[in-house]
């Protein structure tokens, strides 16, 4: 996003989460997130806290474009956004 101040805490040079690897940590997220609310209300509270976790460590990845064990593991799938820019 040129010309707009970003919101993202995370500066452009270290996101590596972008593309399609964003929309399904969203997506997936999302699904763990409701498959966690499902399990809280069935007293199944083990699932619910794993879920909830897992849930929001994928929203906090997409939201921020940065993924810990993508650096680790030297994965980056910004690059080819960044080259078409």
């Amino acid at each position: 996003m040129r010309g707009m101040a970003s919101l993202n805490p995370v500066p452009e040079q270290m996101r590596n989460v972008g593309g399609y690897d964003r929309l399904a940590r969203v997506l997936l997220g999302v699904v763990l997130f409701a498959i966690a609310v499902g399990a809280a209300v069935t007293d199944r509270q083990l699932f619910a806290v794993f879920g909830m976790i897992a849930s929001a460590g994928l929203l906090l990845n997409a939201a921020t474009q940065f993924c810990g064990v993508n650096a680790v593991l030297g994965l980056d799938t910004c690059a080819y956004e960044a080259e078409n820019d």
